[in-house]
């Protein structure tokens, strides 16, 4: 990916009107109580013109209702203005750029189940890129056209890519670059570089540093440390109330530490009596092709029982097919020379046989899982490997979900809706499901997303403890150098769908 920018100064004119005094947004005495809980507690905060703001802070701290309360999606007490309008300009006063994001078919149904990026029939019934932004006008944004803007946002080549066969940073372009579009004072970015490889997040850097120098306002919530140089005002939020931050070498410096959670009694495992196997994964000769497109070329790979491997690669270098073909969610596996726990795809076992003996969690898994779940019904869910529970459960299977959800420390959120959560939490309770049946493989991609520090210790320990303990499998993906576990021997990496 080339990370070459031609940057215009005068791009967005538009946004030059006012004093630089003047307030954009004012919020007083802001308070939100969702589900009988304080998530929010007197908070106030002016932002003026020209005032790029970053407010941080470990997952669940409220954020993302902040984001969603400026939106008008939470009732409040206090008061969100926004003083100034825009001159004879017309902009809308503020759009959330959410972490996850779902998209509309032909059909105008957004009812995605997380198999559907990997079938070819899918993909031709979902949108494109360039029907996705038909509604905008062509002349684009204050002296830059449309289509120099997709220049701008790495897009331009994408226009006739269906919009569920994006990779997450393509995704994340497309929706800021639908917010310029649309003319907004301001643009609230939830945790934006989740899930973004180097090259993606330097390139999003860029783009933030272009919208910010050509009068774009910005607001940058956050749970990791990576904030780019554009932002120059901070703010904590902790126990759900706003702390304003002076010196960003507090932030820079000391970033965001906290105690680490205490060892707990593993939950109880379940004994299944799997098939003893030699190979977890064989590939020979592994080649996925979507129309035109080459996905995974040549792939030649052995993964031994017992081994733990970490997959990484460039966002688009085909970790996510390759994983399909092993958690059985790919129909081309078929038509493949693949064995798993040595035994060939195609040769009259079912998909159900395979899954019982996989752990997964995935980004997309998350994105798709039944909105209905509870907590409950979430974690159960794992010992079918089915999205969402529909059958009853035995007094055993009933003592084990209440084990990990103890073990987890979300029994209080028990017949919470899992959606209703902090993405953090949800993540860690779509960790217990994988292993809830106590599986011979875990497959974990991206399991740290959205976490904080101490959810990331948690969670990698737990990593370590379980396959420590099984003498389990483990295909671990991760952008991120320091959140890979410890029980790592092997490495694959992928790159523009081969083996390097």
């Amino acid at each position: 990916m080339s990370l070459e920018f031609k940057v215009k100064k005068s791009i967005f004119t538009a946004f030059k009107t006012g004093s630089m005094d003047s307030s954009l947004l004012v919020i007083n005495h802001l308070c939100v109580d969702i589900y009988g809980k304080e998530i929010l507690r007197n908070i106030s905060l002016e932002i003026k013109k020209g005032e790029q703001w970053v407010i941080y802070g470990e997952a669940g701290t409220g954020k993302t209702v902040l984001a969603h309360t400026l939106a008008g999606n939470h009732a409040f007490q206090g008061s969100i203005d926004f003083p100034e309008k825009e001159g004879n300009v017309n902009l809308n006063k503020l759009m959330v750029v959410e972490q996850q994001h779902r998209f509309r078919n032909l059909q105008n149904q957004s009812n995605f189940y997380y198999q559907q990026r990997f079938n070819a029939f899918d993909a031709e019934a979902t949108i494109t890129v360039a029907e996705d932004l038909s509604a905008f006008n062509e002349s684009g944004y204050g002296h830059l056209s449309k289509a120099e803007l997709l220049e701008t946002f790495h897009l331009s080549s994408l226009l006739k890519e269906p919009l569920i066969q994006l990779s997450n940073g393509e995704n994340k372009r497309l929706q800021i670059l639908k917010s310029v579009l649309g003319f907004h004072q301001l643009l609230v970015l939830d945790e934006p570089y989740t899930g973004l490889d180097p090259d993606g997040r330097r390139l999003l850097d860029n783009i933030l540093t272009v919208l910010s120098d050509s009068g774009q306002q910005l607001m940058l919530l956050t749970s990791r440390d990576h904030i780019p140089s554009c932002f120059n005002k901070y703010a904590r939020l902790k126990d759900g109330e706003l702390i304003i931050i002076k010196d960003p070498e507090d932030i820079r410096v000391k970033g965001f530490k906290a105690k680490e959670k205490i060892l707990k009694e593993f939950p109880s495992a379940i004994s299944f009596s799997y098939p003893d196997f030699k190979y977890a994964v064989r590939m020979h000769d592994v080649s996925i092709r979507y129309n035109e497109k080459n996905i995974l070329q040549g792939i030649n790979w052995e993964m031994e029982k017992g081994s733990c491997w970490s997959l990484t690669g460039h966002n688009g270098a085909g970790k996510s097919t390759l994983l399909s073909l092993i958690t059985a969610d790919n129909p081309q596996a078929y038509a493949n020379e693949i064995y798993l726990f040595d035994r060939k795809r195609g040769s009259g076992e079912s998909i159900w046989e395979i899954k019982q003996k996989i752990g997964y969690l995935s980004p997309e898994l998350h994105l798709y899982f039944d909105p209905y779940a509870t907590v409950f019904t979430s974690i159960a869910s794992g010992l079918f490997d089915t999205i969402g529970l529909f059958r009853q459960l035995s007094p055993l299977q009933e003592k084990l979900v209440q084990e990990w959800m103890e073990f987890l420390d979300c029994t209080l959120y028990s017949n919470r809706l899992l959606n209703s959560l902090p993405a953090g939490i949800q993540r860690l309770i779509l960790l217990g499901r994988a292993m809830i049946k106590t599986p011979p493989m875990l497959i974990l991609d991206e399991p740290c997303q959205g976490l904080d520090e101490v959810q990331t210790a948690f969670t990698l320990q737990t990593i370590d403890r379980y396959c420590a303990r099984f003498g389990a499998n483990l295909i671990f993906v991760s952008h991120y150098m320091q959140d890979f576990p410890g029980c790592i021997t092997h490495s694959l990496k992928l790159e523009k769908g081969k083996i390097v």
